[in-house]
């Protein structure tokens, strides 16, 4: 049995720029010589979307990207960050970090990893900071760990035998494994699939990566903010880490519910 202590966060994809159409709207609505600043893509979508919005690209104020996505997120516009999207790969994390990230529905969309058909038998488990460093206390959820793993793998080789007249093996196995999985704790490892909006990262960056979020869900968030302030820091740069007695980081902002 592995016991995991810290997660990984895998930025897979990102929003990409078709100039050429970009400079076709403009040329179709007699603008010329507009351009931007920034060739990073999450910062230019919003601020095509916003100039868009009043038709600004012949007197654009203010001047230059991140002045403009600042100006945005000072008036609360955070409706045009809705443009720029992020995929991530999120692993080594528990079934309780991915019961409370799923509560994020707005501008997020998840493809999880699947009890029913992967084999935990070999499942890795996650395991708090607060319980690893107390040796007693390791022992206490090692072992509870071990004993649920033991059971999940005597139960779905009962449950092949019994379902045995199924003639489908691979529904064979769905069928044990997703009635086997009942005995696994919150602490079974899993993977997910993020892909999320700016705008609906910063409302997760100010709700999970804060000193009053769970631990867990806190580091993940602070790791997915320090990849989107090198990815768009016109957008996230007005994040700053605060270091937390449990050696972990928090993250405030001056400009809230953009």
């Amino acid at each position: 049995m592995k016991i995991i202590r810290h997660p990984n966060v895998y930025l897979v994809g990102r929003s990409s720029v078709d100039q050429s159409e970009i400079d076709r709207f403009l040329a179709d609505h007699d603008v010329s010589g507009w351009t931007t600043d920034t060739d990073i893509a999450a910062e230019v979508l919003p601020e095509v979307a916003g100039r868009l919005c009043y038709m600004s690209f012949k007197k654009p104020r203010p001047g230059g990207n991140s002045a403009y996505l600042g100006h945005i997120k000072e008036v609360g516009h955070g409706s045009v960050l809705e443009h720029s999207v992020w995929n991530f790969i999120i692993t080594g994390v528990s079934r309780s970090f991915t019961h409370e990230l799923v509560r994020h529905r707005a501008g997020f969309g998840y493809s999880q990893l699947s009890q029913r058909y992967v084999d935990e038998s070999v499942a890795d488990f996650v395991e708090p900071d607060c319980i690893a460093t107390d040796p007693e206390l390791h022992e206490v959820w090692k072992t509870a760990a071990a004993h649920a793993q033991e059971a999940y793998i005597k139960l779905v080789q009962g449950l092949q035998a019994k379902f045995e007249t199924v003639e489908d093996k691979t529904l064979r196995r769905k069928m044990a494994r997703q009635a086997a999985r009942s005995i696994l704790p919150n602490a079974t490892e899993t993977k997910i699939f993020v892909t999320a909006n700016a705008r609906s990262l910063r409302h997760f960056i100010e709700l999970r990566c804060n000193e009053h979020a769970e631990v867990e869900i806190r580091e993940v968030a602070a790791q997915m903010l320090e990849i989107l302030q090198k990815e768009a820091p016109s957008v996230f740069g007005d994040y700053e880490f605060v270091d937390l007695p449990d050696m972990t980081r928090a993250a405030k902002t001056p400009h809230r519910k953009v």
